[in-house]
This record gives C-alpha cells, structure tokens and sequence, in this order.
C-alpha cells in the first residue's frame, strides 16, 4: 500500500494521500486547505481513480470552474463493501485490472491454497490472452477455447463473467460481456474411450502441489492408519507415465527392466460382478513398453524393496493387495485437493495431464505421444491436440 504523504502541495496542485488506508485528495484553494475524501481502498485501480478526480479538481481550478462545495468532485453515491470507480473512467479499465480487483475482493474469502492453485491458475491463463479489452470478449473466448482445455476453459470463461459482474457491482464497469458465455460451451460427451467424459489437466504447479501434499502428510489426520505419504510414488507414477490407474495398481516387478530403463505394461485391474480382477491384456492394446526417464528410475529404483520377488505389487497396498483406487480417493485423494484448493478432478486426471504437457513440450508428436499411453493418433489430435496444433502450407 501506498504511505501516506507529507509533501507540501503547490498553489492549485492536488495531491492523493493516503489516510488510515482511505485514499483522500488534499489541495489549497484561496488560501483555505480542503481535504476530500473519495471513500476508497488505497489499491492500484482506486488511485488511478483518485488520480483521475485529481487532475479534474486542478484544471477546474486553472479554468476559474472550480465549485467551492466540492458536491461536483464527491464520490456519485455511497460506497458498498466492494470498491467503486468514478464513471469517467470506466471505459478506460481493462480486464487486467478488473481481475486485480476482483482477486483482492475474493482473498479475505479464500484460503491461500485457492488463491494460488485456483486463482493462480486463472491469473496465467488471462495474462497470455492477445487482448484485454473488454470489447473483444468475443475473440479472448476463441482464443481461450484455442489454448486451454476444455473443462478449464468453461471454468475459466465464468470466472471471467462472475469478475465484471462484481466491477459492475462496484461501479468498475457498465458491462459484462462474458455473461452466459460459459454456457454456450458444450462439453463432448463420453465416447468409447475410458476418461472422455472430461479432459481437465492439472496444472504443472498442481501436479508439484499435490506431490508434496502427499509426500510431507499435508492434511492428513494424526489418527490415520496409513499416512498419505504411503501412496504418494504411486501418483507420481501417474502423472510419469500418463497410463491409465488400472494398469499402474497391478503393476509387478517383473514387468520392469532390471536396470529401471522400461515398463511393459500388460494388465489392468477391472471391477465385475464377481468382485475386482486382473484382466490380462490392455484396453486397446495386448501390451505397450514405456521407456524411463531418469526421474522415473529414480523413482523405481528408491521404492523396490531388496528382496522383492518378481510378482509382488510395485505399488501394494498396506495389506500386500493391489491398492484399492476408491478407497484412496475418498481417504486421500479428495482430502488432499480440497486442502489445496484444487478443483475436485479424478485420479485418472493424471493421465490427462501428462498428455497435454507431454504435447506441450514441443519435442513429442502427437503419434509419440500416442505409442506412449497406448491410444490412436486419431483420438489424440481429436481430444488433445487439434485445437493446439498449428498447421503450416507447405510449398509444393
């Protein structure tokens, strides 16, 4: 925040200062000093305001048009709890600072965690937008559905609307052009493949905040049997690898390289009617070989017991059995989120995650991509890729 200010005011100068955290406007006129209180914050967007009002009181001075009462410089009405602007300058606020002032009235209602995670996110999201002009609402959509998965997109687009209608509130703005934009977004409905139903990748800051949630026990009760560190190599796995929960629950020791340089992965756990079961085989697939990087090895080389035989678990559960995924999610998984601030997503987001960003990177095609998770090309240019890929016409 701005301190308050001491410096003397020249002859028809008006300065801003701030008084116990309320922005006011002291000047001298016919050798009576004034000061006018505009009834606001002291925050960026307030003192441009204040500033704005400033340099009106000054001209008005020079002109010989000043009005004694101060009525014509008095804020339009009284304040609400959220911050209000001068009309005059409304057409000039951008969504940029909009959103500045909408995150300083969502903070004292957050916890640190949404603010970050959530808000964080969004606050990336809007500072690559091309524009942030109010009156391209319609090309910041497009642009956004172009670079931000779907379901983040639709989130983010009402975040967005619920923004200017707060600066509408507060007097900030006149419009709001994103207002039922969001639900014009129609979300695919589920196709044949497993996880369709929604692609909503966890962010880099996410997956790294969720990791270390687990790792160092974050919101886990001290009477809890197993500590979420337990299932903490099992998530990294997930977001490693991108394959599917049900393959990396019956993941053995045999199906890894000795020297930790490849996976074949070859089954999946299914529930039936009879109870869970390993089905051999994959779901598109009879079997796929993932190559390691040097994290993953890491990864593997730190949690294999010494004398592990070649069919026990890579990931058992406390009992020795392949973990139980919903057992997980209601214990862990949900609690851990929810602490963070992170919007509820599935596990299954995992695999989601390390497609987009494993796309992302520029150094993998979609049909790498695509021999890595065990899909076809085809569906990653439809679910993952399409909008991304830039094309080029070559010269022929």
């Amino acid at each position: 925040m701005h301190s308050s200010s001491s410096t003397k005011a020249s002859k028809g100068s008006v300065k801003v200062i701030n008084s116990n955290n309320r922005l006011q406007l002291r000047f001298r006129y016919a050798g009576k000093r004034h000061y006018l209180s505009m009834g606001l914050p002291d925050t960026t967007i307030n003192r441009k305001a204040a500033e704005a009002k400033a340099r009106q009181i000054e001209l008005d001075i020079v002109s010989g048009n000043f009005d004694e009462t101060l009525d014509k410089y008095k804020p339009q009405s009284a304040l609400s709890t959220a911050e209000k602007i001068t009309p005059e300058i409304t057409p000039e606020v951008s969504l940029k600072e909009l959103w500045e002032a909408f995150l300083e009235f969502k903070r004292p209602q957050c916890s640190e965690n949404t603010m970050k995670y959530t808000y964080g996110v969004y606050t990336g999201y809007l500072e690559k937008l091309p524009t942030h002009s109010l009156k391209e609402a319609s090309q910041i959509r497009d642009h956004v559905l172009q670079t931000v998965p779907l379901n983040s997109a639709k989130r983010f687009i009402t975040r967005l609307s619920a923004c200017c209608k707060f600066a509408m509130k507060s007097g900030l703005a006149d419009q709001n052009p994103f207002d039922g934009m969001a639900a014009e977004i129609k979300l695919p409905k589920a196709s044949g493949e497993e996880g369709f139903t929604e692609i909503d990748p966890f962010s880099i800051e996410e997956r790294d905040a969720i990791l270390q949630a687990l790792r160092s026990n974050q919101f886990c009760s001290p009477k809890s049997a197993h500590k979420h560190s337990y299932y903490a190599p099992l998530i990294e796995f997930l977001f490693a690898t991108g394959c599917r929960p049900s393959e990396a629950v019956v993941l053995q020791w045999k199906h890894v390289t000795e020297d930790f340089s490849q996976i074949l992965f070859e089954q999946a756990l299914i529930n039936t009617d009879g109870g869970r079961k390993i089905r051999k085989g994959l779901k598109t697939q009879e079997r796929r070989r993932f190559p390691c990087n040097a994290k993953l090895q890491e990864l593997l080389k730190s949690i294999k017991p010494e004398e592990a035989s070649s069919d026990a678990w890579v990931f058992p559960s406390p009992k020795k059995e392949p973990i139980d995924l919903n057992n997980f999610r209601n214990r862990t998984w949900k609690k851990v989120l929810k602490g963070l601030g992170i919007e509820y997503r599935k596990i299954y987001q995992t695999r989601h995650t390390f497609i987009t960003h494993a796309l992302e990177t520029g150094k993998l095609d979609a049909k790498d991509v695509a021999r890595l998770v065990g899909n076809s090309p085809e569906v990653i240019y439809q679910h993952y890729a399409g909008n991304k890929r830039e094309l080029v016409v070559p010269e022929f």
